[in-house]
């Protein structure tokens, strides 16, 4: 349960201590949705008149935007993500090995772990991207089937595989940053590491995605009917606690796959 539920726990229950690092990149993350892409394909869907459109699939799921603000727009999403992801996993792992939460824990680690996590997170994204080009041209081969029930009912499915699959491969990686914190390995060596890691929890790792996925989106889903203004603060919302769990999981299941004591919650006991 410690996999499944541990970062959720940790996340609410210091909440105001780590929420500031997820403001910015929430913010720009929010800015790079297409609603209007998103919230057509999403109504046709439901309406029973699945669009047919390879582009208006990728606009309505990529977080790349090649037009002039859109791409400055991209640019402040990964810039704010990866210094905040190093300064959110400096603390977060701070307070999990030492039980010290202070402000001063957020510099301890960020000149050692920033180009790991420059690396990390253009890694994340281009699968993520190269990923949305696979799944919109599937969704476009699939939607020459001539009966629009059939196309919703194949186009749900190859879209639950898809996921499956982009979660599989999060977690081939997944403990490569907590890894290299805590061991000072190489790279490699804290790619081959943390991979034996992730193989004794895997399992339970990819369930744990799979709730906070499919969560995330269901809201995604009912806030695009909802006007742009609602759908954009719904989605801010959604992003600062989507960042923060992403983060947190990472140290929460590292610490729980390479059986170390996590002082935060030693500490915890003792104040009882």
């Amino acid at each position: 349960m410690r996999v499944i539920f541990g970062s959720v726990k940790y996340l609410f229950k210091n909440i105001w201590y780590i929420l500031p690092y997820a403001i910015l990149p929430a913010v720009f993350l929010t800015l790079l949705l297409d609603y209007a892409s998103l919230s057509e394909l999403l109504t046709a869907f439901f309406t029973g008149n699945p669009k047919s459109d390879f582009l208006l699939n990728f606009r309505a799921m990529s977080l790349l935007r090649i037009d002039l603000l859109g791409g400055i727009y991209t640019v402040c999403a990964f810039v704010c993500f990866v210094v905040c992801l190093t300064l959110t996993l400096s603390v977060v792992e701070k307070h999990m090995r030492l039980g010290k939460r202070t402000l001063s824990g957020a510099f301890t680690q960020f000149g050692n772990l920033l180009l790991s996590v420059i690396g990390y997170s253009l890694a994340y994204f281009i699968l993520y991207e190269v990923w949305v080009v696979a799944l919109s041209a599937v969704l476009f081969a699939v939607s020459s089937i001539k009966s629009a029930v059939a196309v919703c009912l194949v186009s749900a499915l190859v879209f639950v595989l898809f996921v499956l699959a982009l979660l599989y491969l999060t977690t081939v990686f997944y403990l490569w940053l907590p890894c290299k914190q805590m061991t000072g390995f190489g790279n490699y060596d804290a790619f081959l590491y943390s991979y034996r890691l992730v193989s004794s929890v895997r399992r339970k790792l990819i369930l744990s995605l799979v709730i906070f996925f499919a969560i995330i989106a269901s809201f995604v889903t009912g806030m695009s009917f909802l006007p742009e203004i609602a759908f954009r603060a719904a989605m801010f919302v959604v992003f600062t606690f989507a960042f923060l769990n992403f983060a947190v999981r990472m140290e929460t299941v590292y610490f729980t796959a390479d059986k170390l004591d996590r002082e935060d919650l030693i500490r915890s006991y003792r104040e009882l």
